[in-house]
């Protein structure tokens, strides 16, 4: 029978973190699920910590990537529901069925979201991260404002109509993703309610280049910031063949949509569970 939910955790070397990332899938109630962990070829305890979960399965192969090894996790997804939890995130108790129930009242989304929780390396709570309903022109000309912890797409009309991330994104895959999706066509519906704890450190992909300051750390953050400007590109505003003019747009832009976020989330945070 098929499962509710797919979870799809890539991992490499995080055996320090994913014993709490399956633990907090382990405890969801009320639901069916699967929790593939697709293993880039992890040195550390990762394989011991997955074969202490019994609710997960451990895929150990190469991959290019983060965004090739989610794919594959896509690929042998069998749930009507996906998402993917990075191995250093966790979700909430009772996320999986809140979003089950919010799902059967909107049998027209493709994509539900909701809000989550920054932590510290150490798990501790740091801050709550609320949102809104969805604004499809904020996610290229402000940034991808929608945390992938905290989002689940619909099989049928995502991943199963070959919707997959573009493997050549390394660092913004899920703002590429989110605005192919969205820009063609699909549903993104808001569940107003904190899914997912989701972990900040030195070491994540989208923290370990900021304020580095050696040739190697400026090139890596510099390759991070030229994908959400390919995202902009793309399905964003693009004013003039000049490049450095566009930039300028970019900046107007980019804050008159930071305003806008700020003031969505004072008049919804008052929603969220």
């Amino acid at each position: 029978m098929k499962p509710d939910f797919s979870i799809i955790t890539p991992s490499y070397n995080y055996g320090q973190y994913i014993g709490e990332c399956l633990q907090s899938v382990a405890c969801q109630e009320g639901v069916s699920f699967e929790h593939l962990v697709m293993d880039a070829g992890s040195a550390d305890d990762t394989e011991r910590l997955v074969a202490d979960h019994p609710h997960a399965t451990w895929h150990q192969e190469p991959d290019k990537g983060m965004s090739d090894g989610i794919n594959k996790g896509f690929k042998k997804a069998t749930g009507s529901w996906v998402m993917w939890l990075n191995a250093d995130d966790r979700l909430l108790p009772g996320a999986l069925s809140s979003v089950k129930d919010f799902a059967s009242q909107h049998a027209d989304a493709d994509v539900i979201y909701g809000c989550w929780n920054f932590m510290s390396k150490d798990g501790e709570h740091q801050r709550r991260m609320t949102i809104f309903p969805f604004v499809r022109s904020m996610l290229p000309n402000h940034g991808c404002y929608i945390a992938s912890t905290a989002t689940f797409f619909r099989k049928s009309t995502t991943i199963d109509e070959n919707h997959l991330l573009n493997a050549q994104f390394k660092y913004v895959m899920d703002g590429e993703y989110f605005c192919r999706l969205a820009y063609g066509g699909k549903q993104f519906f808001y569940l107003p309610k904190v899914l997912a704890d989701f972990r900040l450190h030195d070491e994540s992909l989208s923290q370990k280049h900021i304020h580095k300051r050696d040739t190697d750390g400026v090139l890596a953050y510099q390759k991070q910031v030229a994908e959400s400007r390919a995202i902009r590109r793309i399905y964003g505003i693009k004013m003039f063949k000049d490049e450095m003019l566009n930039s300028i747009v970019d900046g107007f832009l980019f804050h008159g949509y930071r305003l806008l976020k700020g003031v969505l989330k004072i008049i919804y945070r008052h929603q969220v569970r």
